[in-house]
């Protein structure tokens, strides 16, 4: 059963977030990193988006290692189809379920922008 926005409302969603999910919600079909720690997202409805992820990298948190951009752009997009990272390359995130950090396609779309909206135009294209 499809809900409208007003459903979500309802539920104490702010209106993005309502008119997102009463919309569909996307799934995310490429990531690129860019080297001012945003990542530029491919989504199935064709959009392009820049999410800007440098208020993860906060030391003391999961995303502290990601702070260098070697391993920023380790970046790639999971089973789920959620940008994820490994916190160490060589071990298997499948068997180490620690080993792995994640953002969900909903929190990406929902804090990302349309590619172009004050990002440079060499960061909407997939590389």
């Amino acid at each position: 059963m499809k809900r409208n926005a007003e459903y979500y409302l309802s539920r104490g969603f702010d209106p993005a977030a309502a008119a997102y999910f009463a919309g569909g919600r996307r799934k995310i079909l490429s990531v690129t990193a860019n080297p001012d720690f945003t990542l530029t997202l491919g989504f199935d409805n064709g959009e392009i988006r820049v999410y800007d992820a440098k208020p993860l990298l906060q030391p003391g948190t999961v995303f502290a290692p990601f702070a260098r951009y070697e391993n920023f752009s380790r970046v790639y997009l999971d089973e789920d189809h959620c940008v994820a990272w490994d916190i160490d390359p060589a071990a298997d995130s499948g068997r180490v379920w620690s080993n792995k950090v994640d953002l969900s396609p909903d929190t990406c779309y929902l804090e990302s922008v349309p590619a172009g909206d004050g990002f440079p135009l060499s960061y909407t294209r997939e590389r």
